[in-house]
């Protein structure tokens, strides 16, 4: 077995790390990166989740780095038919040069990448979506100039993209306030983690006090991908969690609204903030593109951090 990263968390890298990383995308975004570290290289890109994003950027930013990406699902490969994750890892392992998984169980990354033999990339499981928020950090320096010393407000449900948050809070050194209704709070091993390594993270009830003065306003869907049946439930929890025109007002005067998408206008946020000019959900919907070509060149190019 060789040596080899993953990154199934924002924790896999250090904070030193994490900021040569957001470098090294803002280079791809600018053009100012020209180098092919993936020529001759594949990623396999398992889908148990369809995506629009995911699927996308992972596969044209393969391409732009030189490689190929192969596109699989359940019924594509035999997990579909009960062949152990295990296996699975150990096949791909001596096929591909790295592997993106977006799929529901969290477990079932974190054990492929203990069976695989190169670099395993967390594509969104049920407890973490790291490459999001990541580009949404990306997005925070293209916009706000800085990451560090800021507040974001998360409003919401503290879901896979609220637990990033917080491991991003933790790593990048900002302040981060999660809004959330009782029983639909991050994860505790989460924030726990978050609390040892002394984050400014707190849990508050109400919108408007974890919106006032923050430099990003963020929120996600009420009813993640896997609990659509929760719909109707979750509407009666998350009423008065809509974040508006009002809501955005209570935020810092330059404050920016991100959003993973897809969105539901009308539920989480109205069509006039999340297409108003305090959005910037476009800008971070590309960086998905140029944070995980940094990514892919760091752990499967050959790129350093150091």
């Amino acid at each position: 077995m060789r040596p080899h990263r993953d990154l199934l968390a924002i924790p896999d890298f250090t904070p030193a790390e994490l900021d040569r990383l957001c470098g090294l995308a803002e280079r791809m975004r600018s053009g100012a990166y020209a180098a092919r570290p993936l020529a001759g290289k594949s990623l396999a890109m398992i889908f148990a989740k369809s995506s629009t994003r995911t699927r996308v950027s992972f596969e044209a930013g393969t391409f732009q780095l030189g490689g190929q990406a192969l596109f699989l699902t359940p019924r594509d490969v035999q997990l579909g038919r009960g062949e152990p994750v295990a296996d699975t890892a150990r096949v791909l392992s001596r096929y591909v040069h790295g592997v993106m998984i977006r799929t529901y169980a969290h477990d079932e990354v974190e054990e492929f990448a203990r069976h695989a033999d190169v670099p395993v990339v967390n594509g969104l499981t049920d407890r973490q979506h790291p490459c999001q928020v990541l580009a949404d950090v990306l997005t925070m320096r293209q916009h706000l100039g800085r990451v560090a010393g800021t507040t974001v407000a998360w409003i919401g449900d503290g879901n896979n993209m609220a637990n990033s948050w917080v491991d991003a809070a933790a790593s990048f050194g900002f302040t981060l306030r999660l809004a959330c209704p009782a029983g639909y709070e991050p994860d505790p091993a989460t924030l726990g983690r978050a609390a040892v390594a002394g984050a400014d993270v707190r849990v508050v009830r109400d919108p408007y006090e974890a919106a006032t003065g923050a430099h990003v306003v963020t929120t996600d869907v009420w009813a993640s991908m896997g609990h659509e049946d929760e719909q109707e439930a979750r509407a009666a929890a998350f009423a008065g969690f809509c974040v508006d025109a009002a809501l955005m007002r209570a935020a810092d005067p330059q404050a920016i609204f991100l959003h993973c998408l897809p969105a539901h206008r009308g539920e989480e946020v109205t069509a006039d903030v999340l297409d108003g000019p305090r959005s910037r959900v476009w800008d971070e919907a590309e960086n998905r593109l140029h944070i995980q070509k940094a990514i892919m060149a760091v752990l499967m190019g050959g790129e350093s951090l150091a």
